[in-house]
């Protein structure tokens, strides 16, 4: 059993910055991949960014490419999201998610069932 934490969100006004992070209980964070989606009011939850075990392996949805930048500290049971040149459109809540290695992972790490345990989301508002 994992239980998650985010920390991080709040208003900011575009093009300002903000760094989310998602604290995991237990001894066995390195043996998860780890993703952060995202959910805007009447959307359906959005695939942001996720990276392996390792974080030899990272990957974004396109809208936040060159602007965000996930890594982990598996010493701190952490990992973050880093997100600069902030737009309205990225405000939403922030979940992080983390999952059991699977082979399939390289192909669908974008797919919210790869994931098995959830964070309870924080708010990120960007708006003038």
């Amino acid at each position: 059993q994992v239980q998650l934490v985010e920390s991080g969100g709040g208003l900011v006004q575009p093009g300002g910055s903000l760094r989310l992070s998602c604290a995991a209980s237990g001894r066995t964070f390195s043996t998860y991949n780890m993703g952060w989606f995202r959910q805007a009011p009447g959307k359906e939850r959005e695939f942001v960014a996720a990276i392996t075990r390792s974080g030899g392996g990272i990957y974004y949805v396109d809208s936040v490419k060159g602007r965000f930048t996930i890594s982990r500290d598996n010493a701190k049971n952490t990992v973050y999201l880093q997100m600069n040149s902030l737009k309205p459109e990225d405000t939403a809540v922030y979940y992080c998610a983390a999952g059991r290695p699977r082979l399939s992972y390289s192909v669908t790490y974008y797919r919210p069932d790869e994931y098995d345990y959830w964070g309870q989301g924080t708010q990120v508002t960007v708006s003038s």
